[in-house]
């Protein structure tokens, strides 16, 4: 934790590192004031649960984030199964996210569905009952379980973050998830929206004042349900946005450095490369933007760090954070 900073910062680990540097990576962050460390699920490249195993494993302090699991390639049982064990040996350390997942890849993989909404709908509520412990039986147009329930169900359930962008999206978010996970790309006021929408979505629960805090989504030590149904002691739900994160200090090699990644999220989110918001530039300069996400409502800012040298980059926006 950032001393005097309520809200939570992790460190992605990019899904184009090689695999076998997960372990030294995950063990230098836990030797930081890094809240988190988020592994990824993305079609072709690594599986996130035994990625999240493995960081749980050779560390004893850091939260481990998932983000994301896609829903059309985990039955909700066998994924209850697996978050539920990885949160019975390692307590309050587990953030689990799900996503309706890229449709292109889904279609490549043979996962595609009709509705990937109600799937992701559908899959969350489905898990969050089994990781309380309850018998599920549930016939929808997605999701059909018939008297499913986890025989070691976990003490304090991991709390259950929807990874989504649209406004739909996002609004399901706000009605059955714990939390949301934002991509990378979303700037201050594009959080500002996101947080309506969510908050939009009925029965969710109330979100905390911009710049609050968010940090209760560990769970509660009793497994207390909030308004929703939820695992959380105080209802909160979090807000986890992922930005990248370049740190130099020579403004064309900074330009140069992020130009791919700013491309891709432009692409993705149909905005121009320059609107891409980024924790990039000096250290000073990247310290500022995740301030600024923070200030703007992100429980949890994600840093994506560019390049093959990440923890160099983590390290240096680490001490501008700590400075102020």
């Amino acid at each position: 934790m950032i001393s005097g900073v309520p809200m939570r910062l992790g460190v992605m680990f990019d899904r184009d590192l090689p695999p076998e540097s997960l372990v030294p990576f995950c063990r230098h962050l836990d030797a930081t004031e890094v809240d988190d460390v988020w592994v990824v699920e993305d079609l072709g490249w690594t599986g996130a649960i035994s990625s999240a195993a493995t960081a749980l494993a050779v560390t004893g302090r850091i939260r481990v984030g998932i983000g994301i699991t896609p829903a059309p390639l985990r039955n909700p049982v066998l994924l209850a199964m697996e978050l539920g064990n990885l949160a019975r040996m390692h307590p309050n350390r587990l953030a689990a996210g799900i996503g309706h997942g890229v449709q292109d890849w889904m279609r490549r993989a043979g996962a595609a569905v009709p509705s990937p909404l109600t799937l992701l709908e559908e899959t969350v509520l489905a898990v969050r009952a089994l990781l309380r412990g309850e018998t599920v039986t549930t016939r929808g147009r997605a999701v059909r379980l018939d008297g499913m329930r986890l025989v070691h169900p976990p003490a304090v359930p991991p709390p259950v973050l929807a990874g989504v962008m649209g406004p739909r999206s996002l609004e399901l978010s706000g009605r059955v998830a714990q939390g949301t996970i934002l991509p990378e790309g979303f700037g201050p006021e594009r959080i500002a929206g996101a947080r309506e929408l969510i908050g939009a979505g009925g029965r969710g629960p109330a979100l905390p004042a911009p710049g609050g805090g968010g940090r209760a989504a560990g769970g509660g030590p009793d497994g207390e349900r909030g308004p929703d149904g939820g695992d959380l002691p105080d209802g909160g739900h979090e807000v986890a946005v992922f930005t990248h994160l370049y740190v130099g200090d020579d403004p064309a090699r900074v330009r140069e450095a992020v130009r791919p990644s700013a491309e891709e999220t432009a692409s993705f989110l149909g905005i121009a490369p320059d609107e891409a918001p980024m924790a990039a530039g000096t250290a000073k300069e990247a310290a500022e933007h995740v301030r600024a996400l923070w200030a703007a409502g992100a429980g949890t800012v994600v840093l994506r760090p560019i390049g093959d040298d990440p923890l160099t980059h983590v390290g240096r926006i680490l001490v501008a954070l700590r400075d102020r």
